[in-house]
């Protein structure tokens, strides 16, 4: 992150200033992804009316970076008309999509319209592998299809590449292609909830070994003796205090298609909706926000405490889906012991309830050391 990005995220916290917002248009979609967290009914989501209005309300409160998502947010036959307001508002505008209905039409159009960058979901170099995540035959050659008419057209393009049993071994294989397409590329080995709370999804989670492996993988993580060091031990008290879990609710937010304000898009807790209250009201004055805000690393059960507590990714969200917001989040766990070889104590509390389940006493989940 460079230098003024980080000075532009410290004064929006210090002034209060939601600076970057996901709006989802939509939960429809043209894909039934076995990972995806949506429920891909429509269950009365916004009109253009109502989609322009809400943006009218980001600008006011202060928005900058405006995320267009879905679901699939070309199913919405009123998408460039809700880009063209956006992009008068002055908001930048990134676009996450499958680009399966991407065509030289449209991919001309986002960059005449000046989008900042598309990010496309693509999860194997193997057609046949893709395809069965996504549910839809011949979506990977639509996807590269896409992804090459909007590179084409001058739009910056990345893939976000999500880890999951069939494809873990894929990635690359799919840097590879991004490198070769002259496109970005991003991994995330992280498998989310449902936005109800079911947790079956999370049976698509990669083993322990293979996470590990993405996590010293030097293509991805750079310099892999700083990045998997040992943790560092528990944070200082006073540092603990000062220091926020993450941006959700101090200078980000999210909003449903139903209009739902939520501190991001994987941490659901409602917090007010813009069908019946401004958006700027919502995020001055919401309960639920200004009780996110008063949590720091300081309040969370376990984690200040925690050897990994300066350097874990914990995800507040996450650990809202497992229960409590102010806890650990365990898949955050599992990710630092696949970094160092260190379990948390939480990780291994886990370990142990997992081995008392088992018939045969074993763990059934974590490969951690006794």
């Amino acid at each position: 992150m460079s230098e003024l990005m980080l000075e532009l995220g410290a004064k929006a916290l210090r002034l209060g200033v939601p600076l970057s917002v996901q709006l989802d248009l939509t939960y429809r979609c043209n894909e039934r992804c076995v990972h995806c967290y949506l429920d891909h009914e429509d269950h009365g989501e916004m009109t253009t009316a109502e989609i322009k209005g809400v943006l009218d309300q980001l600008a006011r409160a202060g928005v900058f970076f405006l995320n267009l998502s879905g679901g699939e947010i070309f199913m919405r036959r009123d998408l460039f008309e809700i880009i063209e307001h956006a992009r008068k508002l002055m908001f930048s505008v990134k676009l996450k999509t499958n680009a399966v209905m991407i065509r030289p039409a449209k991919a001309k159009r986002i960059a005449e319209l000046g989008v900042h960058s598309v990010q496309i979901s693509l999860y194997s170099h193997r057609a046949e592998v893709h395809d069965e995540i996504t549910k839809l035959r011949g979506s990977f050659k639509r996807t590269i299809e896409g992804a090459r008419m909007l590179k084409e057209a001058g739009v910056q393009v990345s893939f976000a590449n999500v880890l999951m049993k069939g494809n873990e071994t894929d990635y690359p294989q799919v840097q590879a292609l991004a490198a070769e397409m002259g496109v970005g590329f991003n991994v995330d080995a992280t498998i989310t909830p449902m936005m109800d709370g079911d947790r079956s999804v999370l049976s698509l989670n990669i083993d322990p070994a293979t996470l590990e492996k993405v996590f010293h993988d030097v293509s991805l993580v750079g310099a892999t003796e700083d990045f998997c060091a040992p943790p560092p031990g528990a944070m200082d008290a006073a540092d603990a205090f000062e220091t926020l879990p993450c941006s959700a609710g101090h200078t980000a937010a999210y909003i449903s298609p139903y209009g739902d304000v939520y501190p991001c898009v994987a941490f659901p807790l409602p917090c007010g909706n813009v069908r019946e209250q401004d958006f700027g009201d919502i995020w001055r004055d919401s309960p639920q926000l200004e009780e996110v805000r008063g949590i720091t690393v300081g309040h969370l059960q376990g984690c200040s405490s925690c050897a990994h507590g300066g350097t874990c990714t914990r995800c507040p969200g996450l650990a809202y889906l497992e229960g409590n917001m102010r806890g650990p989040s365990t898949q955050d766990c599992e990710k630092s012991f696949a970094r160092t070889g260190v379990p948390s104590e939480n990780l291994l509390a886990k370990r142990a309830q997992d081995s008392a389940k088992s018939p045969s006493g074993r763990a059934v989940t974590w490969m951690v050391p006794a």
